[in-house]
């Protein structure tokens, strides 16, 4: 098995996305919106959840080599926003593989996407992220950039919790995250895993809304960019707590389970 490093700085063809304001509604009752968050979840003066941008983003996907795919997981994500999402429109993507560091343990691919308006070309989204695939380090490669994020010395500014459900996973999946290893147990038995996992996507969700509704004043046009790094995977069911610092228009952030397991570490946002 080998990843293919021929792939990077290759450009993918153009790929059209479109959505209507059903898929928006679906993705934050996918992420854990309800009904103390109507402008999310319902048409009247509907807005969308700025994490929407990483769907919306997303290109075609592509094999990056021969491996076993139960040993790929989401490892980074981050988008930044041009403007506001509408409940309703497109966008065209194109992506590049930009890195295959040498990890030891495994392998971290990192691609970087561009999204621009269906009709007039204007840039909406930039969407970075990374993916680690067990077993595929080892080459002798660059083990890549580091990160220098810290938690400052202090207490957070903001602490929010939310609960997800037992099937948050199967509600998740129907804005188009298939992968099995969310949904089959055979499959995430193959990865490690005594059941389902939730998809690092809908945890990042879940964190949007808390940086949302904590540090944005509920507002989608004030939420800029998000980045995070995935560090431990989370079940359905359980809870959430994101740890919010202040600083200005930057935000550093964490998210940890209730027994202090952190799952999204090196958190940043930004806040106009």
């Amino acid at each position: 098995m080998a990843l293919d490093h021929t792939l990077i700085g290759v450009e993918t063809p153009p790929h059209e996305r479109t959505w209507t304001a059903k898929d928006t509604m679906l993705y934050a009752l996918g992420v854990g919106a309800g009904t103390d968050e109507l402008a999310f979840t319902t048409e009247k003066d509907q807005r969308v959840l700025p994490t929407f941008a990483v769907l919306a983003a997303q290109a075609l996907g592509r094999r990056l080599g021969d491996y076993d795919p139960a040993l790929l997981v989401h490892a980074e994500q981050a988008f930044e926003l041009h403007r506001e999402l509408p409940a309703a429109g497109g966008v065209r993507t194109t992506s590049k593989v930009t890195g295959m560091y040498d990890k030891g343990s495994g392998a971290l691919v990192t691609v970087e996407a561009t999204a621009v308006d269906l009709d007039t070309g204007e840039p909406v989204i930039a969407s970075r992220s990374s993916v680690f695939i067990r077993g595929e380090g080892g080459f002798g490669g660059d083990r890549g950039p580091k990160d220098t994020w810290a938690a400052p010395d202090r207490a957070p500014d903001h602490k929010v919790t939310y609960s997800t459900r037992p099937e948050q996973a199967l509600i998740y999946r129907l804005s188009g995250d298939y992968n099995p290893l969310h949904s089959d147990p055979a499959f995430a038995a193959r990865a490690g895993f005594d059941r389902p996992i939730l998809h690092g996507l809908c945890t990042y969700g879940v964190t949007g809304r808390a940086l949302l509704h904590a540090v944005a004043g509920s507002d989608p046009a004030r939420f800029k960019a998000m980045a995070g790094r995935f560090s431990s995977p989370v079940f359905p069911g359980e809870s959430l707590t994101v740890s919010i610092w202040v600083d200005g228009a930057d935000v550093l952030f964490r998210t940890a389970k209730d027994d202090g397991t952190v799952v999204i570490d090196r958190g940043r946002a930004t806040i106009a």
